[in-house]
């Protein structure tokens, strides 16, 4: 093995004030589902020949499995632009695009055993970043955190932005800023082959269950803890893969995208039963820094032209396959 390293409409007064965010939201992703680009990870097979109306139909889908509570919409996010406001002029200044990343999670942010290097789609989307701002891919700091310590990195500054697998939910949008988002993914069980888990309820239900402290499957486990007898949190969601090997664990919940790289990573296991919750993927970032979030943006737009896809196809393709517009994950 090799080892590496988250109703309808209740008001019609509600529904009208909604309705401009995500007409908003449609729009910006449909951008970001551009021309040449593929709508795998946030849904589709496109090809360049029909990419306006495979980018109309992956938006749409985008839009309406966006999560909502309130005026809260995860799909949500500034529009898209390059302008050098304050946070832009800082790292220009400094020379350097500090991201906060992951080093365990398999093709998303991992070290290579090999070269030693991080690797994965993340890093690829973060070298996007330090490339338009500040025109080299390699001006780029990669600074592993884990998974319980992200959003308190960005309140402090500790980072410019977050590209580590991180989901957008709600609860995280009262601390933090996200970009549009750049992959769909839902709630999946990771269990090893042997448990003959056939749904979420055989696979958790009086089992020992793993979720990374601070994980969005972390807080789906707090409210509903899907019949558990127990609940184990290390930092980081490769813990709970070593755990589970260990025989510490009986299974591990998980964002799709991260237990699609467990099962990858070790052949025992597989995902097991349905996927819930589907929500997105976005980079993190500081509330304050609004013209990096719409410069974020607008790579993001760009990065959907070429470059996502051939960063799908070297690293998550072999796991996650072909993506479907309208699977979460």
């Amino acid at each position: 093995m090799r080892r590496a390293g988250r109703t309808r409409t209740r008001a019609t007064t509600r529904t009208r004030t909604r309705t401009g965010a995500l007409a908003a939201t449609t729009a910006l992703v449909a951008a970001l589902l551009g021309a040449g680009g593929s709508a795998a990870g946030a849904g589709g097979n496109a090809t360049a020949g029909s990419a306006t109306a495979q980018s109309a139909v992956a938006a749409a889908a985008l839009a309406g499995n966006a999560v909502a509570a309130d005026d809260c919409d995860t799909g949500v996010s500034l529009p898209p632009k390059e302008q050098a406001g304050a946070k832009i002029q800082e790292i220009r200044k400094r020379g350097r695009l500090v991201v906060g990343v992951d080093q365990s999670a398999y093709n998303w942010g991992y070290r290579d055993s090999q070269t030693g290097k991080i690797e994965g789609f993340d890093i690829d989307l973060a070298r996007a970043v330090a490339k338009s701002v500040l025109g080299d891919p390699d001006k780029v700091v990669l600074k592993t955190i884990a998974t319980a310590d992200r959003i308190n990195v960005l309140k402090d500054h500790q980072v410019d932005l977050i590209a580590r697998a991180m989901t957008v939910t709600c609860e995280r949008k009262k601390q933090i800023a996200f970009s549009a988002p750049y992959f769909k993914v839902s709630q999946r069980v990771v269990a090893p082959k042997a448990a003959h888990a056939g749904s979420v309820a055989q696979a958790l239900g009086g089992k020992r269950v793993c979720a990374a402290l601070n994980s969005s499957s972390h807080t789906e486990l707090k409210a509903n803890a899907h019949g558990a007898a127990s609940i184990v949190t290390p930092d980081n969601q490769l813990d709970c893969l070593v755990l589970m090997e260990l025989g510490e664990a009986d299974a591990t919940l998980s964002d799709s995208s991260l237990a699609a790289a467990m099962v990858a990573q070790d052949q025992t296991m597989e995902l097991a039963g349905e996927s819930f919750l589907p929500t997105y993927m976005g980079v993190g970032m500081n509330q304050d820094d609004t013209d990096l979030i719409a410069w974020v943006n607008q790579v993001l737009v760009e990065w959907r032209g070429g470059g996502w896809q051939a960063s799908y196809d070297t690293w998550l393709r072999p796991s996650m396959g072909v993506p479907d517009p309208y699977r979460p994950w």
